[in-house]
C-alpha cells in the first residue's frame, strides 16, 4: 500500500500502481469525470499513469492550466494523427499546448501545401477520430529504441530531438495510428474532445532559427463541450474587431514602413498625442513621489553591457555591436536603460541620508526580434520603457515597494483594469547556491515584498523558485475586457547591479555600504501598454486621454465660421478638439466621427449660431441637449478631473 497525500493534507491509503483516475473514482464519480491531470509531488502526470510510491497529489481539471494544458495537448497530437492521414510522409516538429490551444509544426511532403480551406476536413476527421475513444498510452522509452524508430520513418526533426535527451528520459506516446515522441502529460483517451477549431495557419522556422527551414505551423483549440466553443469563437471575433493593429490604422494611431525596418514602429499625430498624454500622466504621479528625470543616450559601448551581465543575457538577441574608426571600440543599442542609471548614481558621492534616490526614464531600448516573433506593437524591435530604478537602504526597502505598488494600483484604477491578480516570486527554498546576495539581505527583501503586498490587502499568490537570480520581484496580470491575461507593471529587487559596478553610500556608522536596486515599470513598454490599452477599450479611450476630445461637424458650409471661432475657443480651452468640414450630409459626418470614437461630437448649424450654443453628442449615449460653451467647457473638465482622481 502507498500513502496519498491530498491539498487538504488528509492521507488515504492505495495499491502501489494506483492511478490518479482511479483516486478520483475513489473519491466521487463527478471528479472523475472532470479530472483531466494530477499533479504527482510537483509534476504533472497523466491520469492514467501508475503511482508507485507515497506521493502527495493535486486533480488538474478545465479550471486550471495544467488540465488545459493536458487536454490541448492531446488535441495537438490528434491533428497530427489526421495530418497523417492526409499527408503520407509528413514530417513533424514541436506539437505544444499554449495559452490558448495548441499547434503543430509540420514539414508537408514535396510541394504540398495546406490552405485555410484544408482546415475544415482536418476538423472532420478529427472528430471522426476523437469518437473512436483512443486510449492514449505512454511508453518510456530506451535512446537507441526511440532513434531507431524515428530512422525508420525518415523524421530528422524527431532525431534531432531525441539525440539531446538523456537516456532513461525518454517517453513516447501512441493513439490510434499515432506514436510521438513526448513526456505528456495526457488525457487517457480521445473522447474528451468534443468541440474543434483550427484556427489559422503560419510559417515557423524549425526551433525559431531563420538559418533553418520554415515550417508550417498550425493553430487551434478544443472544447469539452460545444458551447464552450461556440463562446470561444465570439470572443475570438471581438477580439479581431478590437485587435490593435486595426485600430491602430483605423484612428490613425502609428504605423510601419518596410523602408524604415521590421518592427519598427512610427508613431503618427495622434498616436504622439496618445503616447504624450502617458507620458505626463506618469510623470506627473512620479514627481508626486519623489521621482527626478534623467535622460541616457541610446548607445553604450559594449563594455558598459558586458558589466551589466546584459550581454551575456541578451547579446544573442541583440543588434550586432557597432565599430567605429577607432580600433577596437565597440557600441551597442542599448537594450536595457538600467546600466545607465547606476552610471548616472555613481557621478557622485552618497550619504544615507540622499537615499533613496529614484531615477526614472521613458527610455527607449532595441532588442533584434526574429521577424516571425514580430506581432504589431506587443512585439517589436525598439520600444520605450516607463522605467525607473530606486537607490535605498535596505531598511527602505519595503515602504519603497509599497510606494511602487500604490502608483500601479492608481494606474490600474485610472484606466479601469479592475480585475488583477499579483504573484510574488521568491528565491528556491531548497538551493540558495544560484543566487548573489546574503541569506540576511534576501530574507529582508523578501520579507519586505510579502509584507508590503499584506498591508496593501492584495491577494497574491507567492512561487518558490521563481525569483530572478539578482533578488524577488512581484508581476502585475490584469485581465482586459475579454478576459486575456496581460502582464502590466513588475517590481523587482536587485542586489546583482549595486555589486556589478561597485554602488556605495556612506552609512551613520561612517562606513561603506551597497544599496539596494527597485527596478519598475507600470506600463512595460509605451508600445505594449498602448496595444493592450486599445484592445481593453476598443479604441474608445477615456475622455483625457483621447487624442481628439470633440469634433466640430457644421450642418452646412455657411456655419463654418462659426464653428471655425468655436473649434478656437475649445482648443485655447485644452479641449483637443478638429473640425471636419468635409462637403458630406450630416449623417454621414456623425458616423464617420463615431467610428473614430471621439468621445464628444458638437452639431452646428443656425440655431446654435444664433443662440451661441453647441448641441452635443456623447459616444454611446447620443444626444445631450443643446448647452452653452462655457457649459460644455466645464462639463469636459469636470469628466477629466474625474477621472484623474489622485490616490
Amino acid at each position: 500500500m502507498i500513502n496519498i497525500t491530498f491539498p487538504d493534507k488528509q492521507v488515504r491509503q492505495y495499491p502501489e500502481g494506483i492511478t490518479g483516475l482511479d483516486i478520483a473514482k475513489s473519491l466521487s464519480n463527478s471528479l472523475a469525470k472532470e479530472v483531466l491531470s494530477v499533479i504527482v509531488n510537483k509534476e504533472t502526470w497523466d491520469i492514467a499513469r501508475p503511482i508507485t510510491s507515497d506521493s502527495e497529489i493535486i486533480f488538474q481539471t478545465w479550471d486550471n492550466n495544467e488540465g488545459k494544458h493536458a487536454f490541448w495537448h492531446t488535441s495537438a497530437h490528434l491533428m497530427a494523427e489526421t495530418l497523417e492521414c492526409f499527408y503520407p510522409g509528413i514530417k513533424f516538429g514541436i506539437g505544444p499546448a499554449i495559452e490558448n490551444g495548441f499547434y503543430y509544426d509540420v514539414d508537408l511532403p514535396g510541394n504540398t501545401t495546406i490552405s485555410e480551406t484544408d482546415l475544415v476536413k482536418i476538423e472532420q476527421k478529427m472528430l471522426e477520430l476523437a469518437r473512436q475513444k483512443n486510449p492514449v498510452v505512454r511508453q518510456d522509452i530506451s535512446k537507441d529504441d526511440a532513434l531507431a524508430y524515428f530512422s525508420s520513418k525518415g523524421d530528422e526533426y524527431k532525431i534531432e530531438l531525441i539525440n539531446e535527451l538523456q537516456d532513461g528520459t525518454i517517453s513516447l506516446y501512441k493513439q490510434g495510428n499515432f506514436t510521438d515522441l513526448c513526456r505528456g502529460p495526457h488525457l487517457p483517451n480521445t473522447e474528451y474532445i468534443k468541440a474543434i477549431k483550427l484556427t489559422s495557419i503560419a510559417g515557423a522556422y524549425w526551433r525559431g532559427n531563420e538559418k533553418n527551414k520554415q515550417l508550417t505551423r498550425i493553430y487551434g483549440i478544443t472544447f469539452p463541450k460545444q458551447k464552450q466553443l461556440e463562446e470561444y469563437l465570439v470572443i475570438l471575433e471581438e477580439a479581431r474587431k478590437r485587435d490593435h493593429r486595426r485600430l491602430g490604422k483605423e484612428l490613425e494611431l502609428f504605423t510601419f514602413s518596410q523602408n524604415v525596418g521590421q518592427g519598427l514602429p512610427l508613431w503618427l499625430p495622434k498616436g504622439a498625442t496618445l503616447r504624450e498624454l502617458l507620458e505626463t500622466f506618469l510623470k506627473k504621479v512620479q514627481k508626486k513621489y519623489g521621482y527626478v528625470q534623467v535622460i541616457s543616450p541610446h548607445i553604450g559601448q559594449k563594455e558598459l553591457y558586458e558589466k551589466s551581465g546584459h550581454w551575456a543575457k541578451y547579446g544573442k538577441d541583440s543588434f550586432r555591436p557597432i565599430s567605429t574608426p577607432a580600433e577596437g571600440e565597440f557600441f551597442m543599442l542599448k537594450p536595457m536603460n538600467c546600466p545607465h542609471h547606476c552610471e548616472i548614481y555613481k557621478y557622485k558621492p552618497h550619504s544615507y541620508k540622499d537615499l533613496p534616490l529614484r531615477f526614472a526614464e521613458f527610455g527607449t531600448v532595441y532588442r533584434y526580434e526574429q521577424s516571425g516573433e514580430l506581432h504589431g506593437l506587443t512585439r517589436v524591435r525598439g520600444f520605450t520603457q516607463d522605467d525607473a530604478h530606486i537607490f535605498c537602504r535596505p531598511d527602505q526597502l519595503k515602504e519603497e515597494f509599497i510606494k511602487v505598488i500604490d502608483i500601479v494600483l492608481y494606474i490600474f484604477k485610472t484606466l479601469e483594469f479592475k480585475n488583477f491578480t499579483t504573484q510574488i516570486s521568491l528565491r528556491d527554498p531548497e538551493d540558495h547556491e544560484k543566487y548573489i546576495g546574503s541569506d540576511e539581505n534576501w530574507e529582508k527583501a523578501e520579507t519586505a515584498i510579502i509584507e508590503a503586498v499584506r498591508e496593501k490587502g492584495i491577494d497574491a499568490v507567492i512561487e518558490m523558485g521563481e525569483a530572478a537570480f539578482y533578488g524577488p520581484k512581484l508581476d502585475f496580470m490584469v485581465k482586459d475586457a475579454l478576459g486575456r491575461k496581460w502582464q502590466l507593471g513588475t517590481i523587482q529587487v536587485d542586489y546583482n547591479l549595486p555589486e556589478r559596478f561597485d554602488l556605495e553610500y556612506n552609512g551613520a556608522d561612517n562606513q561603506k555600504h551597497r544599496p539596494v536596486m527597485i527596478h519598475r515599470a507600470p506600463f512595460g513598454s509605451m508600445e505594449r501598454f498602448v496595444a493592450v490599452l486599445i484592445e481593453h477599450t476598443a479604441g474608445k479611450f477615456p475622455l483625457w486621454l483621447a487624442p481628439d476630445q470633440a469634433v466640430i461637424i457644421p450642418v452646412s458650409e455657411k456655419f463654418n465660421e462659426f464653428s471655425k471661432n468655436v473649434l478656437n475657443l475649445l482648443n485655447n480651452s485644452d479641449i483637443r478638439t478638429v473640425f471636419d468640414e468635409r462637403n458630406e450630409k450630416v449623417g454621414k459626418k456623425i458616423r464617420d466621427n463615431e467610428l473614430k470614437r471621439i468621445p464628444y461630437l458638437l452639431v452646428l448649424g443656425e440655431k446654435e449660431q444664433e443662440t451661441n450654443t453647441i448641441s452635443v453628442r456623447k459616444q454611446g449615449e447620443g444626444d445631450k441637449g443643446n448647452m452653452k460653451i462655457e457649459e460644455f467647457i466645464n462639463l469636459i473638465r469636470n469628466e477629466v478631473e474625474n477621472q484623474l482622481k489622485e490616490i
